[in-house]
């Protein structure tokens, strides 16, 4: 096989011919489509199909379209073997991750997912049950012999910022919500931010104090939303209720809001996610509770379920379209300037919307 000309063999086309073969055992043996029989039949120049069938986004619409038709009916797919050994590259990135349960990662990875195909890239995922040393690198190693040119890394719990676990060096890698940007290419959402902003919103109804319901404590998204609550309300000189933990899940936030219900002095609660504002809605229904009229409720994501809640849920939007684009955008730089990670986090701004589920406090 030619390296320089990706190749491979030609199936069947419409009514069964083949390209110079008889297509029954026995026959001639079947040639192989080559680019240039693409070129031919698109009437355009070699360097033209190679720059389609790399994904190259300077194409002009039309004829890319032209180029994939011939390719479609000449049954011609590019070798990513000799593509790769030819280019240095395999234009695939890999997708490390500890959950793909939550919210945040399986947007984050869908939004990676589509952004990489744009540029013309395949993911490959490769989930962690359990956060060590050991499985980190045991998933680069993996990452290794899948042949992939980069690595995301989707962390949502303290591990980085320990010396318990450390990437391999001279990866281009690039890692999502993580407190590691003194050693690492972070992207994330404005935690910090997302959550001033949904607390100072409470404060700035009327409320007296703002209650938490905490996410876990090895999150570090959690932790950043937490430490956020707590500071804005030290600042404005407002109690500080001992939070609620619970799992992110909706059944944690229901448990947190049977016993928040008990507090007569509840009038606002900060969720730090929307699943967890869910369970809450339920309990103080269940309770008698009426939100927003008794308790304020805000949530944290904006997941596309939020604004169907009942009432529809206040709650902090994250981009996780543009993480994942960002993301995305930091690995190819590193392969297109054959550049390592450097250290450094990029923030995405997070913004409150504003629903029905929040209002000033009751007047007595």
């Amino acid at each position: 096989m030619d390296l320089n000309e990706p190749e491979q063999q030609v199936a069947p086309a419409a009514g069964g011919a083949l390209r110079g073969g008889s297509g029954v055992p026995g026959g001639r043996r079947k040639q192989r489509v080559s680019m240039a029989d693409v070129a031919q039949l698109a009437g355009v120049s070699s360097q033209t199909v190679s720059r389609v069938s790399n994904g190259h986004p300077g194409v002009v619409s039309s004829t890319r379209e032209q180029v994939l038709a011939a390719m479609r009916d000449l049954g011609y797919r590019p070798n990513s073997a000799a593509r790769a050994l030819r280019y240095g590259r395999f234009n695939t990135i890999g997708v490390i991750l500890f959950s793909l349960s939550s919210t945040g990662s399986s947007r984050t990875v869908e939004a990676i997912a589509t952004h990489a195909a744009a540029e013309g890239y395949a993911i490959t995922l490769i989930p962690i049950d359990v956060a060590t040393q050991d499985n980190v690198l045991g998933a680069f190693t993996r990452m290794g012999e899948l042949a992939v040119d980069a690595v995301i890394v989707i962390m949502e719990i303290h591990l980085l910022d320990s010396a318990t676990v450390q990437l391999p060096p001279g990866v281009h890698v690039v890692v999502v919500d993580s407190d590691a940007g003194d050693r690492y290419s972070v992207v994330d959402t404005d935690q910090a931010d997302g959550a001033r902003r949904a607390v100072r919103h409470l404060l700035e109804l009327g409320h007296r104090t703002v209650w938490h319901v905490a996410g876990p404590e090895s999150s570090y998204a959690a932790q950043r939303r937490a430490q956020a609550w707590w500071a804005v309300l030290a600042e404005a000189g407002c109690p500080v209720p001992a939070p609620r933990r619970g799992d992110w899940s909706a059944e944690s936030g229901y448990a947190a809001g049977l016993a928040l219900a008990q507090e007569p002095g509840c009038t606002a609660v900060f969720a730090a996610n929307d699943q967890m504002a869910l369970g809450l809605l339920r309990a103080f229904h269940e309770r008698g509770r009426s939100v927003p009229a008794d308790i304020s409720v805000v949530g944290f994501d904006d997941t596309p379920d939020a604004a169907f809640f009942i009432p529809p849920l206040t709650t902090v939007h994250q981009d996780f379209a543009e993480v994942g684009r960002r993301c995305v955008e930091g690995v190819l730089r590193q392969i297109r300037t054959r550049d390592d990670s450097r250290p450094g986090t990029d923030l995405v701004p997070a913004r409150l919307v504003i629903r029905d589920s929040t209002a000033p406090p009751r007047t007595t």
